[in-house]
């Protein structure tokens, strides 16, 4: 596995309670580091997953045409700022 070095601000708090916790598991605080990493992706929805699972959500809803999408945004540019 290829590692990219990279700096982490963390406060005092966090940095003590890592310290203790990679001596008591007889490890380093970059290994505990990449373990959380790991486990919060784990969790994280991928990117796409929010599209997929709303994909067809509104098959009724109407969408203007283009060309009434661009009247649309022709005429709000032609209106006065404020009004």
């Amino acid at each position: 596995m290829t590692q990219t070095r990279t700096q982490v601000y963390l406060t005092q708090t966090q940095r003590r309670r890592l310290d203790e916790l990679a001596a008591a598991r007889d490890t380093t605080m970059a290994s505990l580091v990449r373990e959380a990493v790991d486990a919060y992706l784990e969790r994280s929805p991928a990117a796409g997953t929010a599209l997929d699972a709303t994909f067809g959500a509104l098959p009724d809803l109407e969408v203007p045409s283009r060309d009434e999408w661009d009247d649309a945004a022709t005429s709000a540019r032609r209106r006065p700022r404020g009004g």
